[in-house]
């Protein structure tokens, strides 16, 4: 990616968090601060639209179209990068707007940034990746001809973007743990990472079909499996962007004993699940974590 509002800073800092939640079971805890490798677009949003967008205006497409929830963070970085490129950029948003209510934060930051917002029933958008679904659902967004990003940015140019992340990790962990939506960023991290490494998903949703995504995904990408990764499921606190009150005030704990601002939707959970796993037992003595700081507040 060549235009200057669009470089990186990778590699993004990996630096170690003493945790006394971590130490006294005699794990080391690194955090991977991929939330600094770009001002606007950080962590795996960068990794898994930068190729997209290469692609895109390779091609020539000067307009975007994607998908995603009324909380969306990959709506809001596609958002951030169509103002930043000077490409049009459409939103499909999952659920009917409520006519006479205002945007929330999320949605509201995308149509600041220029995003034409399309709002469609659920059950029609659970159908988005039927192909006449498909085109019904770009027509009535005024986006055919538009350079399609799916949901999350999870394709198979994505994971060569999201490979770059384990790729830098390469011997600096046994276990490289990252919350997962879409399972894109895992799918790419496992590649990336060296012989001996294992990626660990924390899911933010229920529902625990995100193995086979992953599978196929990594089958697009790679032509098969690629690296190691596992799941660890159970701690999705109640479904997206669910933040009960026990998440919120470890949220703010690890804040305050860390210095670290921490995203809510993704990273909490991921941090949460961590240190659960931690307390269990389910890391031997010796391990040494990196958790992937995704996203920021």
């Amino acid at each position: 990616m060549t235009h200057p509002e669009l470089q990186p800073r990778p590699p993004s800092p990996l630096v170690e968090a003493a945790d006394e939640r971590f130490t006294s079971h005699g794990v080391r805890l690194l955090l991977k601060r991929d939330d600094l490798v770009h001002p606007e677009l950080p962590g795996n949003k960068w990794r898994k639209l930068a190729p997209n967008l290469r692609a895109a205006l390779e091609a020539g497409h000067d307009r975007l179209v994607t998908f995603g929830g009324a909380y969306s963070n990959h709506l809001r970085a596609t958002a951030a990068a169509g103002r930043l490129l000077g490409m049009d950029t459409v939103g499909v948003v999952r659920g009917e707007e409520l006519a006479g209510r205002p945007l929330n934060d999320s949605l509201a930051r995308c149509a600041a940034d220029g995003m034409r917002l399309h709002f469609v029933a659920r059950s029609e958008y659970r159908r988005k990746a039927e192909p006449e679904v498909l085109a019904r659902l770009l027509d009535g967004a005024g986006a055919d001809g538009a350079f399609v990003v799916p949901e999350g940015g999870s394709n198979a140019l994505a994971l060569t973007g999201c490979a770059d992340l384990g790729r830098e990790l390469r011997g600096a962990a046994d276990v490289v743990a990252v919350a997962c939506g879409t399972g894109g960023t895992l799918a790419g991290l496992a590649a990336g990472l060296g012989p001996g490494q294992r990626a660990l998903g924390v899911p933010v949703l229920a529902g625990g079909f995100l193995a086979a995504e992953i599978r196929s995904l990594q089958l697009a990408a790679f032509g098969g499996p690629a690296g190691e990764w596992d799941l660890a499921e159970g701690f999705h606190h109640g479904g997206y962007a669910r933040v009960p009150t026990a998440l919120e005030a470890f949220a703010a704990g690890f804040e305050s004993r860390h210095g670290l601002p921490v995203e809510r939707i993704y990273v909490a959970k991921l941090l949460w699940a961590l240190t659960e796993l931690t307390a269990s037992g389910a890391f031997p003595r010796g391990t040494t974590l990196a958790a992937v700081v995704t996203g920021r507040p």
